[in-house]
């Protein structure tokens, strides 16, 4: 039996109810790639949004340029179908480096943009890369095992829920070893122009974690708040790389806080 086309190419998941009058909010996830991690921000952005998150199959294993216009596609289809005078893009880690990607490429699309804790710093730790390439002699049975080694380096344990703790450790074991590989490939090799990144006239929001194990992410968002010309940083002092996980932390809150028309 032939798989669906959304088993190779990357959909956005909708909620149950469309809710056409609001402005568009996009979120692009992390490693694992399937937009369940969300869940927990979803009932509180409904209030003012009309959330797509974007989910990549793990069969697909597109290189960057790929996953930017398979993006912007999906992007231009939903206003085809449904014109927005707004559009949010959030993206988040592995998400934010692809945000950065599809500005790039279709900047009208988008009329404000969040990045949070994005990844773009990972090809630039050298220990990080070294590390990264050794998961492809990693057997998937150990990988398994070993996601739940890995938990206190993406999320603040004592911050999120046990049932969220659950959640995300059945997220990253569902994604295969070999997916995993080939997405930690991509942000090996990410790179971006700066100088077209300084063009961009968005309001840029810039979420950073001070207690991120993963990744130097507040470094990070306070190096691209000086390229990108109209950006903010805002730093979560207590948080992890997975901040919007945490129970204190309210995406639709700060949002508002920076977006006065919401």
């Amino acid at each position: 039996m032939a798989l669906p086309e959304k088993e190779f190419k990357p959909y956005f998941i909708t909620p149950k109810v469309i809710q056409k009058e609001y402005p568009l909010f996009i979120y692009l996830p992390g490693m694992d790639g399937s937009g369940r991690l969300l869940r927990t921000q979803t009932a509180a952005l409904e209030n003012s949004f009309d959330i797509r998150c974007l989910a990549i199959p793990p069969t697909d294993q597109s290189g960057w340029d790929k996953l930017t216009s398979d993006l912007v596609d999906l992007v231009k289809a939903e206003l085809q179908s449904q014109p927005r005078t707004s559009v949010y893009l959030c993206g988040e880690s592995f998400g934010g480096c692809l945000a950065m990607k599809v500005l790039v490429e279709a900047p009208h699309l988008f009329s404000r943009i969040i990045l949070v804790n994005p990844a773009s710093s990972f090809h630039r730790l050298p220990w990080l890369n070294w590390a990264s390439q050794m998961l492809d002699l990693v057997p998937s049975a150990v990988y398994t095992f070993g996601a739940l080694g890995f938990l206190p380096f993406l999320v603040s344990l004592t911050r999120i829920s046990a049932t969220d703790r659950q959640d995300v450790l059945r997220v990253i074991r569902s994604v295969p070893s070999q997916t995993v590989n080939w997405r930690v490939s991509l942000l090996r090799h990410f790179s971006i122009d700066m100088e077209e990144l300084t063009q961009i006239q968005q309001h840029i929001l810039l979420i950073g974690s001070a207690s991120d194990r993963l990744l130097p992410s507040v470094t990070e968002v306070e190096l691209l708040a000086d390229i990108f010309p109209n950006s903010q940083v805002f730093i979560l002092p207590d948080s992890g790389h997975a901040c919007l996980l945490e129970k204190d932390i309210d995406l639709y809150e700060i949002i508002q806080a920076y977006y006065e028309d919401l």
